[in-house]
């Protein structure tokens, strides 16, 4: 009894932080009924009438167009960043060679330079080799993945025993075997986590695809959401709208992965 009163504290101030965190997402489920009007006009804590007439705004001839482009854009940048992720995470995990740590070191490095800086460049040799305006800018951006090498390779250091390895090795298996049958399934939460990371990062993108793409067949869904209107007023109400439309994939993939994902998150962190 003593026990469930000291954690009722806890559990009153999750559940706060849990209602406050959830008022954002209720107010956006709330504006997705009303006209951009009543957006407008303030804040209303009851629903609308407009809801089918936005969601037909929203989802209009090209609404599955850029849909489309999102799902190849994001799918193949997980897959490919993913699979760089892996060989690499792998080979820096478990293999000793000169520049090691030179190379771990650069990794880290990447992560701490903003992504912003270098979108110019980005852009300029996207343009000189006559890439630019189509998808694959957006997808080759994604393969070195200086988080995506870091994650695997922290967690393969911390969760993959090295013994599997050497004993499988002894018994005359190849390298490549060893990665597929040993490596991967042991590290399957992380490879998860990380593909549902990656997915959710490049579909939600903007800034990239605003710079890159100029034309409408190649938008992706948040350049689509953000064209909503006409050029003299945004329609709010359908961006809203599209915009939870838009996360419905993202929500659907965690709920199939929700426990991957969480021990993808947890496991690694800790030191087996």
């Amino acid at each position: 009894m003593k026990k469930k009163i000291k954690k009722l504290p806890k559990a009153i101030a999750i559940a706060i932080v849990s209602l406050i965190s959830f008022i954002p997402f209720y107010y956006t489920l709330i504006a997705a009924t009303h006209s951009t009007d009543e957006v407008m006009l303030g804040l209303s804590l009851l629903p609308g009438s407009h809801l089918i007439e936005n969601i037909a705004t929203a989802m209009n001839g090209t609404f599955w167009v850029a849909f489309k482009n999102s799902m190849i854009v994001s799918f193949s940048a997980m897959f490919c960043s993913v699979a760089i992720s892996l060989m690499a995470g792998y080979g820096l995990a478990a293999y000793q060679f000169k520049l090691k740590r030179v190379i771990y070191n650069f990794v880290l490095l990447t992560m701490m330079v903003p992504s912003v800086l270098g979108v110019i460049g980005y852009m300029q040799e996207m343009r000189a080799l006559r890439l630019s305006g189509s998808l694959l800018p957006l997808i080759l951006i994604w393969f070195p993945s200086g988080f995506g090498v870091f994650w695997i390779t922290q967690y393969l250091q911390n969760s993959l025993q090295m013994e599997l390895v050497e004993s499988a090795r002894i018994d005359g298996c190849n390298e490549f075997s060893i990665f597929l049958k040993i490596v991967l399934p042991c590290i399957r939460p992380a490879i998860i986590s990380l593909c549902l990371l990656i997915f959710l990062w490049s579909w939600n993108s903007y800034l990239l695809p605003l710079v890159m793409i100029n034309n409408v067949e190649n938008y992706t869904i948040p350049l689509y959401i953000q064209s909503l209107g006409n050029e003299h007023r945004k329609d709010i109400a359908a961006q809203i709208t599209g915009l939870l439309i838009s996360v419905l994939p993202l929500i659907a993939a965690f709920a199939v992965f929700s426990k991957d994902f969480i021990r993808g998150l947890t496991e690694g962190a800790v030191k087996g």
